[in-house]
């Protein structure tokens, strides 16, 4: 039997009530009653068959870990600043940690005032569990709770975090690091660090934020050029790296773990110790540049696939990308940097393998101005994880449109509607390679992130499921379509998402 929509949706046929049929004029309920009868498309729905089987050939080890958060407000010590905000716990959340091919069980508790939902963000898990309202789940009112219960797939670093609003820019977030049984290579150590732009509870909450930006720039008469914050928003933040504006929101705080850099985080080791460094962009609307004074790093992984090393001085991290990099710690006390992308502040960090006076967070860090900047551009993912030649059975179109000045971002025109989320639906089939061309017709930067699959950037690039997408580019990348569902596909700037620039690629039963 097919999938049907759970509920009505604008591929499915209209239901009219009485009510709306009196709101109507006699031509609209005409044509309603018309467009009920045109046969409408079968997607494969979050719930059924499709996806419940495509998990259970999933198998797994059959090993179950059990967590549970609870979305609840707290308050985030920064250096003496106080600031009321939600958190699951600890800001990061404690590390979710368990192997391929076992079984999370989460469940979330919500003693918020607002709905909220979790995201496992990166993972291609069943689609009912993708914690994406409406598209996957009804949202997790105040007072309830949602077990989530899915098969790990693939090793690698991932995060978790809500997809309701701009919620992801209060502190709910953390690392799920999945395990992968038969990796080769031994680190001495391993370290996880997630990287945050703060403002909730110091300078605004993010709801307000994004009152704010909807409002929309206007024109600023030659003043967006100049570096100033006027209020909740910052001007002239620019960037090389980034093709022209880097962002658009003032942040009083960026973070390493939580911890600002008046009173940073500390990492020790030993020297001569080769160290494995999960790095995860938590912020919302900041790319950073990451680098550790006096260090090379190597790139071994990002968004949680590996590549074939790569030797840098620093790394450029858009929102929700991940990179494993690798470290040989010498001796002494050194700056970890990660420089807020055009914003000319930072989050900063030490790591500690001697005695001696830690550098001041102002510090210069040669590598940051080296022209050895790691980008998706210059990886290549590893022959284990290449996809297989093949020419693409479908093409999908996406044009990333909208401006800061009437702050319309959307897809192709369209800004996404959140009660008609499968108007715009992009339709795929299982079985299918699928290749999405993604153009950039704005004059700012877009990390765009695909939901339920890993893809291959052109050319034997890296697999990612998170990519920066350049003004006037267009990003070429091909997945398998393997994993039933509605899956959806947007910017990770959560305003630019919030406000229009998303969309789902659905796959038809």
């Amino acid at each position: 039997m097919p999938d049907r929509p759970l509920s009505p949706t604008p591929s499915s046929p209209m239901l009219l009530t009485r009510r709306g049929v009196l709101g109507l004029g006699l031509g609209a309920v005409a044509a309603a009653v018309l467009a009920s009868c045109t046969p409408a498309p079968q997607w494969v729905t979050p719930t059924g068959a499709a996806v419940s089987g495509t998990e259970k050939n999933r198998g797994g080890t059959g090993r179950v870990t059990t967590v549970d958060l609870t979305a609840a407000p707290t308050t985030l010590d920064l250096a003496g600043t106080a600031a009321a905000t939600w958190a699951f716990g600890g800001i990061p959340a404690p590390v979710i940690r368990l192997t391929a091919g076992d079984t999370l069980k989460a469940t979330v508790r919500n003693q918020l005032d607002a709905d909220t939902s979790v995201h496992w963000h990166g993972l291609a898990l069943r689609n009912d569990m993708d914690g994406v309202p409406p598209v996957t789940q009804a949202p997790i009112a105040p007072g309830g709770q949602f077990a989530y219960e899915f098969v790990t797939p693939h090793p690698g670093t991932y995060w978790f975090h809500p997809h309701v609003g701009p919620q992801l820019d209060h502190g709910l977030y953390g690392a799920l690091i999945i395990d992968d049984p038969d990796e080769k290579v031994a680190w001495d150590d391993e370290w996880v660090l997630i990287l945050d732009d703060w403002l909730d509870g110091v300078t605004a909450t993010p709801d307000q934020v994004l009152t704010d930006l909807s409002k929309g720039m206007g024109d600023m008469g030659g003043m967006g050029d100049m570096f100033m914050r006027m209020g909740n928003l910052l001007m002239g933040a620019t960037s090389d790296l980034l093709g022209g504006d880097a962002g658009d929101v003032y942040y009083p705080h960026y973070l390493i773990n939580g911890k600002p850099k008046a009173d940073p985080a500390q990492f020790t080791g030993t020297p001569g110790a080769r160290v494995r460094i999960r790095v995860i962009n938590a912020g919302s609307d900041t790319a950073f540049r990451f680098a550790i004074g006096g260090h090379t790093l190597t790139i071994t992984h990002t968004d949680g696939f590996p590549v074939d090393p790569v030797e840098v001085d620093s790394v450029l991290i858009g929102m929700g990308e991940r990179y494993d990099l690798q470290v040989t710690l010498d001796d002494g006390v050194f700056p970890v940097v990660a420089d807020a992308e055009g914003k000319q502040d930072r989050a900063f960090a030490l790591v500690r393998t001697a005695a001696g006076t830690a550098p001041a967070s102002d510090v210069p860090v040669a590598e940051l101005g080296t022209g050895r900047v790691g980008t998706a551009a210059g990886l290549s993912a590893t022959a284990s994880v290449t996809l297989h030649q093949a020419s693409p059975d479908r093409v999908v179109h996406l044009a990333l449109t909208g401006g800061m000045e009437a702050y319309d971002w959307g897809i192709n025109g369209r800004r996404f509607d959140m009660n008609d989320p499968l108007r715009d639906a992009h339709a795929i089939s299982r079985g299918e390679r699928v290749q999405l061309r993604i153009r950039n017709d704005t004059e700012m930067w877009h990390p765009f992130h695909l939901h339920g699959h890993t893809y291959q950037h052109a050319n034997g690039g890296p697999r990612k499921d998170t990519s920066i997408i350049l003004p006037g580019q267009t990003l070429t990348v091909d997945f398998d379509a393997d994993n039933p569902g509605q899956w959806v596909a947007h910017c990770h700037n959560i305003y630019h998402a919030e406000t229009g620039m998303t969309t789902v690629l659905g796959y038809q039963s």
